[in-house]
């Protein structure tokens, strides 16, 4: 009797999952195919930007004793 309330409660849960996925699930992106808009890189390198040094220690080993 045991075994068959587990096999219900696992059926149960399957369909829910499956519920799931058939209704709720993310729609697809669609690109718009139609736009013509271009980016000018050169704008972005020319200006001046701050630059912050920082003392990286990332790869830091000491001697071992």
């Amino acid at each position: 009797m045991r075994s068959h309330s587990l096999i219900a409660i696992a059926a149960v849960i399957l369909v829910g999952v499956g519920v799931k996925v058939a209704f709720f699930s993310a729609p697809n992106a669609a690109a718009n195919l139609t736009s013509t808009g271009s980016v000018d890189v050169s704008v972005a390198q020319t200006k001046n930007l701050p630059v912050q040094k920082i003392h990286d220690m990332t790869f830091v080993f000491s001697e071992g004793d």
